[in-house]
């Protein structure tokens, strides 16, 4: 399969309307390739996956966002974090078997989306709504409604193999005028269908889609599956534990392993690794002490 991972804004001419397509293929494939996962959770991952990328770029931040969905229901937990770089990564968690038929609403209740921004150069910012609506376009539109304050359509598709969206954004304090425009457009993008975001051409959709609006393509960006674990991660994590702890845990398991829920990289310590985790805080105290 020839790969298109990217994402490509747009703007409605002389309104304050913009837009984003996005495409996902081998970062989607690459991103649950080390994952077991139950067909409707791949699928709703793809969708949360195409998500981010149009999201994220509409922020003008360097750093990640982290959209969640949380549920009381059968499924816990899906989770993507997209980088402004648009380098993403997902995983979920659910409970017991679930067929590949059931119905993605069936899986989730009493829950809520939960988008975190991650500036590299300033605290998080987290903002919290309930779910509502049956899909994950209609929760996110929500969310951008209710705790962003703006208007915003999400069209969000996935086949198991590649992800696809788009997204329309009104930006705020939108002219009298162009609230014409954005509700035209809000009804031409929504005869779009999912074979249409996923094979055409971004030039072939816009002109399938808006062919009377005047519309500016900017340039491309690509999207790729990145993990951010590492060694030094899981070693950090571990004293933060505190020596006292890991030492317990390596007499009671001989090694600590740990495998990241995203990429499913296996990391061990041994009781030497572990020794050697707090051998230089060791040093520096007895140095400390005789100064």
């Amino acid at each position: 399969m020839e790969t298109h991972d990217t994402l490509h804004p747009f703007i409605f001419e002389q309104t304050d309307i913009r837009g984003n397509l996005a495409h996902l293929n081998q970062s989607y494939t690459e991103a649950l390739a080390h994952q077991t996962l139950p067909l409707v959770i791949r699928l709703a991952l793809g969708e949360l996956m195409a998500a981010s990328t149009l999201l994220t770029s509409t922020l003008k931040m360097n750093g990640a966002m982290v959209l969640q969905i949380q549920t009381s229901g059968q499924l816990k937990l899906l989770v993507v974090e997209c980088s402004s770089k648009l380098e993403l990564r997902a995983t979920a968690k659910w409970d017991g078997d679930i067929a590949d038929d059931t119905p993605f609403i069936d899986l989730i209740k009493e829950g809520q989306c939960v988008i975190t921004l991650d500036p590299e150069n300033s605290e998080p910012y987290q903002g919290i709504v309930p779910i509502e609506g049956d899909t994950i376009a209609q929760m996110l539109e929500g969310y951008m409604t209710r705790s962003q304050q703006l208007d915003t359509k999400l069209w969000l598709t996935c086949d198991g193999q590649q992800a696809a969206g788009m997204l329309l954004q009104k930006m705020p304090g939108v002219a009298n005028e162009d609230e014409d425009v954005w509700n035209r457009v809000g009804i031409l993008g929504a005869t779009v269908k999912d074979q249409e975001l996923q094979q055409l051409s971004i030039q072939s959709l816009i002109k399938t889609l808006f062919n009377e609006e005047d519309v500016r393509l900017f340039d491309e960006k690509p999207i790729q599956f990145r993990c951010k674990c590492s060694r030094d991660g899981v070693a950090n994590m571990l004293k933060m534990l505190g020596q006292a702890e890991v030492e317990g845990m390596i007499a009671e398991q001989t090694v600590i392993e740990v495998n990241c829920d995203y990429c499913n990289q296996h990391y061990a310590f041994d009781a030497i690794d572990s020794a050697a985790l707090f051998s230089d805080d060791n040093a520096q105290d007895r140095s400390q002490s005789i100064h």
